[in-house]
């Protein structure tokens, strides 16, 4: 095998080119960032948490594969990853997510000493979060909240502590996650059910749509909160509503459970992140 050739299975095993768990990630990073700082922050704090954002979803990714490696070749849609056609070795593996974490932790290190204790749960949690298949009814909860975690850090770089609103914007990020991984959940239901593994679309069963609607309805309710507790303006709640549209967008999609239409709902949940960091950031100007 070839470096160029071996460099190009590194960046499937990361999800480099399937930036959308990035952008998942980075969206409520940045809302905590803007809130926590009242639009005034320095664009190396900035830099700082966004190249962490893609080390840190790149490792999980691996973490990721490493723990469904035996699970995947029995799903048609991730039965081609490098680990699980076994085109790379565990060991392979396990030496780049150490890596990556490793130039994540270094990223920090000019940030105070709460942020650095603070990433230590947060990479329990994004190495933790593959297994929780296994027992939790809800393992999209448990995302949401690692998923999240770059919020209270980005409290701590902006404010040296970690307010309530913190918790709250991580507790919406954890409905948009139970959400947006719902319709994800949707597409491999079928082969989830044969391999035995739990997610949110089979707890919720029949009333998985109802579910994701009413967790996107608990995202927007949470996120008006926190913005109206800052005393945000008309572009921070134009923002939501027009999150609020994509969300109904997404049910036109989900209705009938196709898993084609049910992948599109989940990737387009990119767009609701954007709309809600957009009037943020409009009415910070």
């Amino acid at each position: 095998m070839t470096l160029t050739e071996r460099l190009e299975l590194y960046e499937k095993l990361m999800r480099l080119d399937k930036p959308i768990g990035i952008l998942l990630l980075l969206w409520p990073t940045l809302w905590g960032l803007w809130f926590a700082s009242n639009g005034h922050l320095s664009w190396w704090v900035v830099w700082i948490f966004v190249l962490g954002t893609v080390l840190m979803r790149s490792a999980g990714c691996v973490v990721n594969d490493y723990a469904d490696r035996d699970i995947d070749p029995h799903v048609a849609r991730t039965q081609n990853r490098p680990l699980a056609a076994r085109r790379i070795s565990t060991k392979e593996a396990l030496l780049l997510a150490a890596g990556l974490a490793i130039l994540a932790f270094l990223l920090i290190l000019p940030l105070n000493r709460l942020v650095i204790w603070l990433s230590i749960p947060a990479v329990v949690l994004a190495a933790s979060y593959p297994y929780t298949k296994r027992f939790l009814a809800i393992p999209q909860a448990y995302l949401g909240v690692a998923f999240g975690f770059g919020i209270p850090m980005a409290y701590a770089a902006m404010q040296g502590a970690v307010p309530a609103q913190a918790w709250l914007l991580l507790l919406a990020n954890v409905f948009w996650a139970v959400a947006y991984d719902t319709e994800y959940a949707m597409v491999d239901r079928a082969d989830d059910l044969k391999i035995g593994i739990k997610t949110s679309a089979i707890t919720f069963g029949r009333f998985d749509v109802l579910a994701v609607m009413l967790s996107y309805l608990a995202t927007l309710g949470l996120l008006a909160l926190v913005g109206w507790q800052y005393h945000r303006g008309v572009a921070y709640f134009a923002g939501l509503i027009v999150a609020g549209a994509i969300a109904g967008y997404h049910y036109y999609l989900i209705r009938e459970r196709d898993p084609v239409r049910c992948f599109k709902a989940f990737l387009h949940n990119n767009w609701l992140g954007a709309a809600v960091f957009v009037g943020l950031l409009m009415d910070y100007r």
